[in-house]
């Protein structure tokens, strides 16, 4: 069967869209005029779409939610193909519903569920779909289900916790630079002009403060526009894979922002490592997928290293050690889970570890920058109300 997107009139007259299974059109017309519903128009959901650039795709949260739904289905004993239709059901989405049917029927016509949700590369990427594989060939696809659930909320958590963390400082930023451009841009030119009239001469403040507010007021839209244009240039160079990869290679020399970002990489690169091994994906396999989770090119080129180190014997701990990218607590423990039998369990603590500390320096550095912003800003508004006071003040002493 094969899931037909439809619109039709219902009894009352309603126009509605909804997703219906049927072998073929005339048995979907069948169906509606059974329900006393006219068809307007139908459309099957084509396959070859998955693969196109514009494939639909599911947010993080969608995702967590449909496969915990899927998973305590498929716990309670419901074939595949019926978890997947009680949860089409459930669902609200259209396109969220005729996602999962089209899934369905792949599976109904004899395909894996692994196989069937290759068919949506963006809604279930490469490491979903490794752990499904791994579940099914396992006999345990619920339990890998809840893990892929887990982590799928956890990740969500982590994300939204740095948003809210970066928000208020976002917005004094925004607000800073507003402020100062508003009183470089309109106010201090009108104050300033009183004193030119009178030939009086400026302090260097003020003349300096001038300057800049030329720029504001009179190249203010080109210097902007370039600003955009260089921006546009930047993304699109870093964009190809040897300028990207150079870059990538030079800001993990950058002092503090590398090591961050070496951390954040590791840190999500164990955590996936962890979940993959957990769910029964061998080892060098889920080395390889939780490398293509990764950004930077450079931390990506000393993880393969490693992967092909393990693939020729090497221990993961040893492996790891070469690329110095770990840090030592990680090492220990993930030498410790080699020699106890443990890795699993090791590789999900250590990767837990990290994402404490991670959200926890994240958080130290947001509550330090929002004093930094502060006192950053009532310096540069200090130094205006200088360069406006200042002759002013010279004024008044003159006239006494």
């Amino acid at each position: 069967m094969a899931a037909f997107e439809c619109e039709f009139l219902e009894a009352n007259g309603r126009r509605k869209k909804g997703v219906i299974e049927g072998d073929s059109e005339r048995h979907v017309r069948q169906i509606l005029r059974e329900q006393g519903k006219v068809l307007l128009s139908i459309q099957e959901g084509k396959e070859k779409q998955a693969n196109h650039f514009f494939s639909p795709g599911i947010n993080i949260k969608e995702r967590a939610l449909l496969t915990r739904q899927l998973a305590t289905l498929i716990d309670a004993g419901l074939p595949i193909e019926e978890a997947l239709q009680g949860v089409a059901q459930q669902t609200s989405k259209t396109r969220l519903r005729s996602m999962l049917l089209s899934v369905r029927a792949k599976v109904l016509e004899g395909h894996s569920l692994a196989q069937a949700l290759a068919s949506y590369p963006k809604a279930f990427p490469v490491l979903f779909r490794a752990s499904v594989e791994a579940g099914e060939q396992s006999g345990h696809l619920h339990a890998v289900l809840m893990q892929l659930a887990d982590y799928s909320e956890r990740q969500r958590h982590n994300s939204q916790k740095i948003q809210m963390a970066m928000m208020y400082p976002a917005i004094l930023t925004i607000v800073a630079i507003s402020i100062v451009v508003f009183l470089l841009g309109s106010v201090m030119p009108d104050i300033v002009q009183v004193f030119d009239r009178q030939d009086a001469e400026l302090p260097s403040i003020t003349q300096f403060m001038l300057i800049i507010s030329g720029l504001i007021t009179n190249y203010g839209g080109i210097t902007l526009l370039a600003l955009i244009a260089v921006l546009s240039g930047y993304i699109w160079l870093v964009s190809r894979p040897k300028p990207k990869a150079k870059k990538d290679r030079l800001i993990l020399t950058v002092p503090g922002l590398g090591n961050f970002i070496r951390t954040a990489q590791i840190t999500r690169y164990i955590s996936t490592l962890a979940m993959l091994s957990s769910s029964g994906v061998p080892l060098v396999e889920g080395m390889k997928i939780a490398a293509q989770v990764l950004e930077n090119e450079e931390v990506k080129k000393r993880l393969a290293q490693s992967e092909q180190d393990v693939r020729q014997g090497t221990n993961l701990g040893t492996a790891l050690e070469k690329t110095k990218l770990l840090p030592p607590m990680m090492l220990q423990l993930i030498y410790s889970g080699e020699r106890s039998g443990e890795l699993d369990q090791m590789l999900t603590r250590a990767a837990r570890q990290q994402e404490d500390d991670t959200n926890a320096w994240i958080g130290t550095l947001v509550s330090l920058f929002e004093p930094l912003m502060l006192l950053v800003m009532g310096g540069v508004v200090m130094m205006i109300v200088m360069a406006i006071l200042l002759p002013i003040m010279n004024m008044n002493q003159l006239l006494n």
